[in-house]
């Protein structure tokens, strides 16, 4: 991560876990520990380069989606997490994406939820269907 922020490159940082870290109830114990490696690394002034994307593992390419409860749940986590931990401004502006098999069916209700911001979409950018997915909040 800082090698490219010192690069000058733009960073999108993915966190997620694994199904049975889910199970286990230690989403938010994995999640975070994952964001502490990132902020012990991201210097005050290059937030403003830095998105972080929310990749449930078990959500990316089996068909599997977080509800919309569950991504909200963990976006509002990494935010209040980026606000205890760096500052209350890097917070209000940072870019959390969710890209846990985001399809034209889920992304306006993805898109509605308060701490989600957009989306890191994989398989389904090559489906007709995308417009809909980059149309999402629009419509």
């Amino acid at each position: 991560t800082q090698a490219a922020l010192a690069g000058g490159l733009k960073v999108i940082a993915c966190i997620g876990e694994h199904l049975k870290e889910r199970e286990a109830g230690r989403t938010s114990e994995v999640v975070l520990t994952q964001l502490k490696a990132i902020i012990d690394v991201v210097k005050a002034d290059q937030w403003k380069d830095v998105v972080i994307a929310y990749e449930p593992v078990w959500a990316i390419g089996t068909g599997k989606v977080a509800t919309t409860e569950q991504a909200q749940e963990v976006h509002a986590i990494i935010r209040e997490f980026i606000e205890k931990n760096v500052s209350a401004e890097v917070a209000a502006g940072l870019r959390v994406l969710y890209g846990g098999s985001v399809t034209a069916e889920n992304s306006n209700a993805l898109y509605s939820c308060k701490d989600i911001n957009g989306f890191l979409v994989g398989g389904a950018s090559l489906k007709p269907d995308f417009l809909k997915i980059v149309s999402a909040g629009k419509l």
